[in-house]
């Protein structure tokens, strides 16, 4: 069965790598299109990260992409710069956070 958003926003605690977030203090704003359409957000502070369904008033970045092509690059099936390339990935805000992002979590 394919993942689904949900899924991965739920695992997204379990594939945070704490050491790759040393110091950082961020909220990243995911806008999701396509077949699951949502807002959730990831709060990165002291070592930690807690997702939440909904939009946060004060994100540092914000993402936007196709439900599906989310996943793929999150399970990375697809790579996430060359997405970014192919306009199939929006990013506004602290764009070095977005280079960040792909190294604080792994999918075990």
């Amino acid at each position: 069965m394919p993942l689904t958003i949900s899924d991965l926003m739920s695992k997204m605690p379990d594939a945070f790598i704490p050491e790759k977030a040393a110091g950082l203090d961020a909220v990243i704003q995911f806008k999701f299109t396509g077949a699951e359409p949502g807002d959730w957000y990831a709060v990165v502070k002291d070592g930690k990260v807690e997702v939440s369904q909904g939009e946060h008033a004060t994100p540092k970045m914000t993402l936007t992409a196709d439900s599906a092509d989310y996943v793929k690059i999150f399970t990375g099936e697809l790579d996430g710069m060359q997405a970014f390339m192919q306009g199939k990935l929006k990013l506004a805000g602290d764009l070095n956070l977005a280079m960040k992002l792909t190294q604080m979590f792994k999918i075990k």
